[in-house]
């Protein structure tokens, strides 16, 4: 027992000498492991005497928490010697350009809701928004949709069980107009605006869904014609498509909150098995693609919004925007633009620096 004072020492001073943790673990298992030598001098404990062992017994024990406290003290030390020669061997050179590889896309309906506000922006349009549940009233009766009307039947429209505080059906909106109605009636003309957002059908197939998104343009002012429909149109349809040839053909038709109604075809032509605008679709090797459809807003509409027809003239316009981003970069299934996959979304969408200009370019 009087060597317990020598044999500390000289375990220390190894321990303090060791080179690596190779040699910090050999000598830990030679003092503490189950052949080591303190742990033979603790196994020495049970066969001495309650005197001895009061005596001796704080000896052993100072031993070995002094030899745990160095094993540990000269690991750290090893450790972080070797972080240093490592952090040493792996400098960053902060002068090379930084990693700018893709984390995430843009989805292209919202690269073109974006292109649309751009476009429409300068040529002075606002965009208005509204919510997505709505009123009976404001979604069909003030646009003029009379109660036989087939769009208000259950098979096209999403009803909800209960009613409003004032008896009227609420619903899923089936188009923007019903922002053209709040717009309306909460604001002095002229009025212009665009009414992008999401909108609910009762239809799903290869070119429908249950949900998608529209855009829908108003205008009202005094003696406004059809001429300033088909000129916006035009500037519209060339800005997104980014072609000077584009060529439209209005055909009367009937819409309930426009009158008179046209629907608008745009020249095309068949190309690799997909449609490329432009043209004339009269002209050999071209066709007319209905596109959109538009006219001047109903008289009834206006004073159903508490606006005098007789001073107060519009027109309107609607688009589906994911059928605008089908033709624009080549997609031919409406149901992927909603199924999350991400090779979908790696090879159609943008990037989020790709933010639609005119002077950079629309979808630059």
């Amino acid at each position: 027992m009087s060597d317990i004072e020598a044999i500390q020492a000289q375990l220390v001073s190894e321990i303090e000498a060791a080179a690596d943790a190779g040699a910090v673990e050999a000598l830990r298992v030679s003092a503490l492991g189950k052949a080591g030598s303190i742990t033979a001098l603790l196994k020495t404990l049970g066969g001495m005497s309650p005197e001895e062992r009061q005596a001796q017994g704080p000896r052993i024990h100072t031993l070995r928490e002094t030899v745990t406290a160095a094993l540990g003290a000269r690991k750290a030390a090893l450790d972080a010697a070797e972080l240093d020669v490592k952090l040493a061997a792996e400098t960053i050179d902060m002068s090379l350009p930084a990693d700018t590889a893709p984390r995430g896309s843009v989805h292209p309906v919202s690269q073109v809701m974006d292109e649309l506000a751009e476009i429409f922006a300068d040529m002075g349009f606002a965009v208005a928004t509204g919510p997505e549940i709505e009123d009976d009233w404001r979604n069909f009766t003030a646009l003029n949709i009379p109660e036989t009307h087939p769009a208000r039947a259950m098979h096209d429209t999403f009803y909800f069980p209960d009613k409003d505080a004032e008896g009227r059906a609420m619903l899923l909106r089936t188009h923007t107009s019903p922002v053209q109605i709040r717009t309306m009636m909460s604001e002095e003309p002229p009025i212009r605006i665009i009414a992008p957002g999401r909108v609910y059908r009762s239809d799903s197939d290869a070119t429908h869904t249950p949900m998608f998104h529209q855009v829908e343009g108003l205008v009202i002012d005094r003696n406004i014609h059809m001429g300033h429909l088909k000129w916006t149109l035009e500037t519209f349809l060339k800005a997104y498509f980014e072609r000077d040839d584009i060529v439209l053909r209005l055909r009367p038709s009937y819409f309930p909150f426009t009158e008179p109604s046209a629907e608008v075809d745009v020249g095309y032509k068949q190309e690799k098995g997909r449609r490329i605008v432009g043209g004339n679709g009269d002209d050999e090797g071209h066709a007319w693609m209905e596109l959109l459809g538009s006219g001047m807003v109903n008289r009834r509409v206006i004073a159903n919004c508490g606006l005098d027809p007789d001073e107060w003239q519009g027109f309107a316009f609607g688009v589906g925007v994911d059928r605008l981003a089908m033709l624009k970069y080549g997609m031919d299934d409406l149901r992927a633009f909603f199924d999350g996959d991400l090779r979908w979304l790696s090879h159609y969408g943008f990037g989020a620096l790709s933010v639609p200009t005119l002077s950079g370019g629309i979808s630059a």
